[in-house]
């Protein structure tokens, strides 16, 4: 049997992506971004980021069938972020895929865009062990599941319970007075500095909150203490040493996500885990990942950088895996839904 050749549609927040996937391989991956458009805000402005989808998502679509060498005659579904996220951006590109899947006479399925955070891993490393643990750390979203069948959902082990990492990497960036985003500027600076040089605190790890909060996040506490710090520093009339204030950030971060996830690993007996989402592209995250995962014996896989951040071939590629699995394309008037719940992986 032939694999589904599937286009995915992604416009959840300020990437506009639109990429091509046959069965697990990778034929276009193209990508307009609005973030320069949000820096001089210092994060995502949501009516910025509609226009920026509406005025991009032609010419990306047409960029990636391209660069896949095929019409939209030649796909055989549609697959579209449905949530969860911003509202209107959301809803351009819902309302561009009903368009195109009507037009063109094909399925469409709406589709999680944390789901398919876990689905491009397929891309880089081929089908997925299930179960497997999945870590999706991003702007938004710090979550860990299980994933015994992603066709049929993911069940919701842990999430954050106020700022998301990549949420703390943007503050603290501002208060380093590094770019927006803050992600990368807070890596490449924390190579120059001492990860063990400030002992920020970890949050939710201490014996009273893991009876509750075993598998949850915290990092408003992280970004509150870094903030202090730095205050402390520069009432004293004290120099910042941003790299190590980057490093020992960055580290109390990566601590706190891998020991939880490696935790879930062991606590479920899975021997999988998959670290999905813009946070992933950390070069600390990844390297300290696979340090850990190895004393337990546990394969990690993580997607390259360019794969970890927003894109239409994520969103591709869970449409592929739907498709194969059998699961029956949504109906034409599918919502777009800005809270879709972890455990609803198409509508």
């Amino acid at each position: 049997m032939t694999e589904p050749l599937v286009l995915g549609i992604e416009t959840s927040c300020d990437e506009t992506g639109v990429g091509v996937v046959r069965g697990h391989t990778l034929l276009a991956d193209a990508l307009a971004s609005s973030v320069d458009e949000h820096a001089r805000f210092g994060g995502v402005v949501p009516e910025v980021a509609s226009r920026a989808h509406l005025e991009a998502i032609v010419p990306t679509m047409q960029r990636a069938l391209d660069d896949a060498g095929v019409t939209l005659a030649d796909i055989d579904a549609i697959a579209v972020t449905a949530g969860p996220g911003l509202a209107g951006a959301l809803l351009v590109g819902v309302a561009a895929a009903k368009g195109y899947a009507l037009a063109a006479e094909k399925p469409i399925y709406g589709v999680n865009h944390l789901a398919a955070h876990v689905a491009v891993d397929t891309l880089e490393h081929g089908p997925l062990p299930e179960p497997a643990i999945a870590l999706l750390v991003s702007g938004g979203h710090s979550s860990l599941l299980l994933v015994d069948d992603l066709a049929a959902g993911v069940t919701p082990l842990g999430a954050t319970i106020d700022d998301a990492a990549g949420e703390a990497f943007d503050k603290v960036a501002r208060l380093l007075g590094l770019p927006f985003p803050g992600g990368p500027p807070i890596d490449r600076a924390a190579r120059e500095g001492d990860g063990e040089s400030i002992v920020f605190p970890r949050g939710l790890t201490a014996p009273k909150d893991l009876a509750r909060h075993r598998f949850d996040f915290s990092f408003s506490g992280l970004k509150t203490a870094v903030a202090r710090w730095v205050e402390a520093r520069e009432r004293a009339g004290e120099p910042v040493p941003v790299a190590h204030v980057a490093a020992s950030f960055q580290e109390a971060v990566c601590d706190v996500l891998t020991n939880k996830a490696i935790d879930a690993c062991r606590e479920r007996g899975v021997e999988t885990l998959v670290i999905g989402g813009g946070v992933a592209a950390n070069s600390r995250l990844r390297a300290l990942a696979e340090e850990r995962c190895a004393k337990y014996g546990i394969t990690v896989r993580v997607p390259r950088p360019k794969l970890c951040t927003d894109n239409g071939a994520m969103v591709a590629a869970l449409g592929s895996h739907l498709v194969a699995a059998g699961v029956a394309p949504s109906r034409l008037n599918l919502p777009a839904d800005s809270a879709m719940p972890l455990t609803v992986v198409s509508v």
